[in-house]
């Protein structure tokens, strides 16, 4: 195992719990991030999924297996974070959910539909995940991964007339490499922590020349804009999300 997936495996086993608490159930803090911002644009790519079969890559706590399934795909799905397969199992009992790395896809069969949800920010290398996803994928088939969006990942926090707020900053756009962002607020093991999250930036020219130089031609391409029904529930994430893209979500063919 590679030293970013050992970081990374290590704190998504902290924040697990919390973590699938914080998109479903106690706190609905994540809605704004992932239900509101990124799984819209992300399933607007999908399209009709109706009998495709789906590899859920990085299933995390198996949500969008849950929900793919529900829209009529044959899915199945891996992650590295034994903690989130765990809930993942629990919430999808009937679903074949494997613990494995995207540097070494633990399946042989192929699939229509490849499916990476914020998960590619995790690997440093590109190229081999890509060549895995390649194996997996039928003729033709079809890749999509959201990422942070490039342009965010070099934003910084700044106090402006007494009041945080995100700007574009100093932070190199053209500097590659490993960041981290805060988690805050995680509770693990009967008190609140702040868990520093790695992620591996990279330019719009390295993700466009990594997936041509590994066979595949894009198709589609979206920044992830927040639905309106956030301004309301979250409206200082809004005010940021819907100036500055956030994530953005690829989808691109197997050539």
């Amino acid at each position: 195992m590679k030293l970013e997936e050992k970081e990374a495996r290590k704190k998504y086993g902290i924040v697990a719990e919390h973590y699938h608490n914080w998109r479903t159930k106690l706190n609905p803090y994540g809605w704004h991030y992932n239900e509101l911002l990124e799984m819209p644009a992300t399933l607007s790519l999908l399209g009709n999924i109706k009998g495709k079969k789906i590899l859920d890559f990085g299933c995390g706590t198996g949500i969008y297996a849950k929900l793919l399934t529900k829209k009529g795909a044959k899915v199945k799905g891996f992650d590295l974070s034994p903690e989130m397969l765990t809930i993942a199992k629990r919430e999808n009992p009937t679903l074949d959910l494997r613990l494995g790395s995207g540097y070494n896809i633990p399946f042989n069969e192929k699939f229509d539909i490849v499916i990476a949800s914020l998960v590619l920010d995790y690997f440093k290398n590109w190229d081999i995940v890509f060549q895995q996803v390649n194996r997996v994928l039928n003729k033709n088939g079809i890749f999509i991964f959201s990422v942070g969006n490039p342009v965010a990942e070099c934003t910084i926090k700044k106090r402006i007339k007494g009041e945080k707020q995100r700007v574009l900053g100093i932070n190199s756009y053209f500097k590659e490499g490993k960041i981290y962002g805060t988690w805050h607020k995680i509770f693990y093991k009967g008190k609140m922590i702040d868990v520093q999250m790695p992620s591996y930036h990279k330019t719009y020219e390295t993700i466009i020349k990594t997936i041509t130089n590994n066979k595949f031609e894009i198709i589609d391409y979206k920044d992830c804009f927040p639905l309106i029904k956030s301004k309301k529930l979250f409206p200082e994430e809004y005010e940021f999300t819907s100036k500055i893209p956030y994530f953005c979500v690829w989808k691109i063919k197997k050539r």
